[in-house]
Order: structure tokens, then sequence, then C-alpha cells
């Protein structure tokens, strides 16, 4: 796991005070697309628990884990479930659970026997979920400028797709991998769209926990992000849609 994977646990506070949650539109797709009710999720990359309070609130009995024990902490603070300190590569087989779900956190893993590893901590039928997608500026002239203040600290801020997709492409990560992958059938792509209007503080306090400006140095850290909130709007308009992919373990391959 790469060092900007764990490098979210300094900002535990503020990852919870400025990273929205999840809507009842994600839950619902999931649930409707389960060709069963779902009782059991294995939730990895959980963080603060931002889609564990979204599922676990449905009554789904939740295994939240996360490599990052100040991230479990926070989680602790705001719903009780079972949670486990480790990365997904470190998780034991064994248990098998209706639902695998990651909510902007499967680009994180070793993609080397990923999709072996999730249907092997799947029932046979059972429902994988990914979800997740960029904040973008809606206003092209505000982008533009948030560009220009941080290009000198900053070549980008975004995290490219793990296989090179273009966004233009008709199936984007991680569906691409499941359809290729003979342990899983019925992939499914599916956008929430979602718009979110916020304080030029609160958003520059959401840049503040993004890996990419979390990987700077403390001081250089701090110039961008002053550097970006001198340029912005008093309040921010963001595009912040959420792409979930949906597949499920195929009943008639066996996991390896």
């Amino acid at each position: 796991m790469s060092s900007r994977a764990l490098s979210f646990g300094s900002v535990a506070e503020a990852y919870e005070r400025f990273r929205p949650g999840y809507p009842d539109e994600l839950l619902d797709l999931v649930l409707a697309y389960a060709p069963r009710p779902v009782r059991t999720a294995l939730e990895i990359g959980a963080g603060t628990g931002k889609a564990t309070r979204l599922f676990a609130g449905a009554g789904i009995e939740v295994t939240a884990t996360d490599p990052d024990e100040a991230m479990l902490a926070e989680l602790r603070r705001h719903v009780t479930v079972r949670t486990v300190r480790a990365t997904f590569e470190d998780l034991p087989l064994g248990d098998t659970y209706d639902l695998f779900y990651a909510a902007a956190a499967l680009h994180w893993t070793d993609p080397a026997g990923r999709w072996a590893k999730v249907a092997a901590l799947l029932e046979p039928g059972g429902v994988v979920c990914s979800c997740g997608g960029p904040f973008q500026l809606a206003d092209p002239a505000v982008a533009q400028a948030v560009h220009v203040a941080r290009a000198p600290f900053l070549e980008t801020d975004e995290i490219p797709s793990p296989d090179g997709i273009p966004p233009e492409h008709e199936m984007q990560w991680p569906g691409t991998e499941l359809r290729a992958s003979e342990l899983f059938t019925d992939v499914r792509q599916s956008v929430v769209e979602r718009r979110l209007s916020v304080g030029a503080r609160d958003y520059v306090g959401y840049l503040s926990t993004v890996s990419a400006y979390l990987e700077l140095p403390v001081a250089v850290r701090e110039q961008v992000l002053a550097a970006i909130l001198r340029v912005l709007p008093a309040t921010v308009e963001l595009s912040a849609d959420i792409w979930v992919h949906l597949a499920r373990r195929s009943p008639h391959t066996m996991a390896r």
C-alpha cells in the first residue's frame, strides 16, 4: 500500500469535519441490485465511517476495516460496528459476507490478486460495490484560478484512473476490471448526481485531507492551501457525483 494511502490518520478529525457523507440513493442502489437481503457487509478503507453509517443505519452488520487506528477511533465516535485495523491485503480469509464495499478506497489496494481476494470474501452471489468520485469546481473560472495558484507547488491533486481509462470511456474503472474477471457477473455502472455548496474555508479544509497535499512538507502544504484560499469566492460550488460500480460474485466460479 502506498504512502498516500496511509497518509490520512494525521488529519482524521479534519477528514470527519470536511468530507461529506453518502446519500441514501447509494444505499438504495445497492439494496435494489442485491439478489437477496444484505445482512452482513465488509468495508475496506472505512476511514472515519462516512459510508459505514449509511449501511449500518440500514440494519446491516458491518465489519469496518482500515489500516489507520486514528481513522478507526474517529469512526467509533460516530457509529457502533465491529472494526478491524488492517489493510485489505492483510485481511484474513475465512469469513464471507453478503456485501463487500469500498467508498473512495478501492484504488489504494494492490492490483495483484485483488479480485480473487474480493471474491473469496463474498458469499456466492454476494455483491461487490465500489463508489466514489472527484470533487470538481463547478465554475471553470474558479477552477482555473485554483490551478494557477496550486501549480508552483503541486502539478495536480487528482488520482489517475488505475487502468488508464479516459473519462469519456463508456465503462470506468473498476467496472472495466470487474467485466474482465470471470469471478464476477452482471457488472453495472451508475452515477448518483450530487452538487454541493460550501464556504471557501471548508473547501480548503477538504483539500487539507486530500492525499496529494498530505504528502507535501507541512510548510509547503500551508503555502499552497493559503494560495488557493486567496483566489476563492466566499462560496464554492462543487460537482461531486458518486460513481457506483456493482457486480456479483459468480455462483458458478470458485474463488481462488
